[in-house]
């Protein structure tokens, strides 16, 4: 219900104001997420688009926009080296100063450099590789951002629906990237504009934003009591106290949280070895056409966004067990199941396309319950220093982008090679077994 009190979006009082926030919160990460990940699928067009070439050492005509193995680590790394960098200061204006302004701040630099990596493709690597860290920091800003979202507009009720529905942003935005880079590089508008695109829409979404978005529900006559009391509900005076200062100590020397960023660590490695790779796994072992792989790649990406919002919600309203026992039953499979799966790839055949495909739909499936397992387990055990836990799980993604580049650089130098990719699935799924047994 909407009662409209006067001719502004001020005026407006809204019943369930967190959904709205909510919703234009997961497009904004979503878009911060997209910007640097659509990259990784324009390297397959890239390399074909000749307008700009040069003769190699060889004699053969090659394109500028073809990067080596090598070359494309660095582009991978230097978004880490950003993130990396930019995790602990980002959080700390978080602190300060809400998420309202340092995350709009973070969207615009995101989608400026965006919009001029075609540009620095052509005239300059390092400028490339500039521009890339740029993307790094913005993209550090993303998860202090869930935490604070979850912590100042989630009911604790509703934990683990809103850390499901937030944390979804890196699954739905390489499924809308992919599929739609795919489409775009075999239009008559080609490679670039995926980018102006990108850029394009972030910069629409941070404009709703900052409209939208308040840091603290209770400073806003947009949310009414009723929601205000239910956002409310069983959370101590700790917990809603602006002023409480962070006991970054007992964080950083917590069992449970050092536990829960061990499980993130390898459990991100995963993830950024799927949004990062498997487009060129996919095109290059499994020999899978630009608009077959743009395809494959959103369905496995989507799969498991069914099973991802129904553990949230058995997470949240199951009550006939314990919020210990459900955690360790979620984050076996986010976790132990998804490594088990994810190691039993690299023993499939390229010619059994299709039961590799399902392979990599069930290890996404499996990380899909994450929600009710590590995360949930860190935001319940952090509570109002939650947006710390969950900024640190970024610091631990970030390590993850060093990772997973850094295990394809040693064990791939033919990307068409399947047992080369053997290894990078095995070492990557037997460490995260490994992990789940023993923490």
């Amino acid at each position: 219900m909407i009662e409209v009190k006067v001719g502004s979006f001020n005026g407006l009082l809204f019943e369930e104001l967190r959904l709205i926030v909510i919703a234009i919160g997961f497009l904004c990460l979503a878009s911060v997420c997209s910007n640097y990940i659509v990259i990784n699928f324009t390297f397959i067009c890239m390399k074909n688009d000749y307008t700009e070439s040069y003769l190699d050492q060889n004699g053969t005509v090659r394109s500028v926009y073809d990067y080596s193995s090598g070359e494309k680590k660095w582009i991978m790394w230097a978004v880490a080296a950003g993130t990396i960098i930019g995790t602990i200061p980002i959080n700390l204006l978080y602190v300060k100063y809400g998420a309202r302004y340092p995350f709009l701040v973070a969207g615009i630099v995101s989608c400026i450099s965006t919009a001029f990596v075609p540009l620095a493709a052509r005239a300059n690597f390092f400028i490339l590789i500039l521009l890339r860290f740029l993307q790094g920091l913005a993209y550090s800003a993303d998860f202090a951002a869930i935490g604070l979202m979850t912590v100042r507009w989630a009911p604790l009720s509703e934990t683990a629906t809103f850390v499901a529905i937030l944390t979804a942003f890196t699954g739905i935005s390489s499924v809308v990237t992919n599929s739609f880079t795919g489409l775009i590089c075999e239009s008559t508008l080609g490679w670039k504009y995926a980018f102006y695109l990108h850029a394009a829409v972030g910069i629409l979404l941070f404009v709703i934003w900052t409209i939208v978005y308040i840091d603290h529900p209770e400073d806003t006559k947009r949310v009414s009591q009723k929601e205000l009391g239910h956002i409310q509900k069983n959370k101590s005076d700790a917990h809603l106290d602006r002023n409480t200062s962070v006991p970054y100590g007992k964080i950083l020397t917590s069992p449970v949280i050092l536990c829960v960023w061990v499980n993130a660590f390898f459990e991100m490695s995963a993830v950024i070895m799927f949004s990062s790779y498997m487009p060129i796994y996919f095109h290059e072992v499994l020999k899978f056409g630009i608009t077959e792989t743009g395809f494959y790649v959103a369905l496995v990406l989507f799969s498991y966004m069914p099973i991802r919002f129904v553990a949230a919600l058995f997470s949240d309203k199951f009550t006939m067990i314990s919020e210990k026992l459900k955690i360790m039953i979620f984050n076996t499979f986010a976790v132990g199941g998804s490594g088990f799966f994810f190691a039993c790839i690299g023993f499939i055949p390229a010619e059994h396309k299709m039961i590799s495909l399902s392979f990599f739909i069930l290890t996404m499936c499996c990380i899909g319950v994450n929600s009710g397992g590590f995360y949930k387990c860190g935001v319940l055990h952090a509570r109002q220093f939650a947006h710390v836990v969950i900024a640190a799980i970024q610091w631990m993604k970030c390590l993850a982008l060093f990772s997973a580049p850094a295990l394809v650089a040693i064990f791939v130098s033919d990307e068409s090679n399947r047992l080369q990719w053997l290894w990078v699935h095995l070492v990557l799924g037997g460490l995260m077994i490994i992990v789940r047994l023993l923490c």
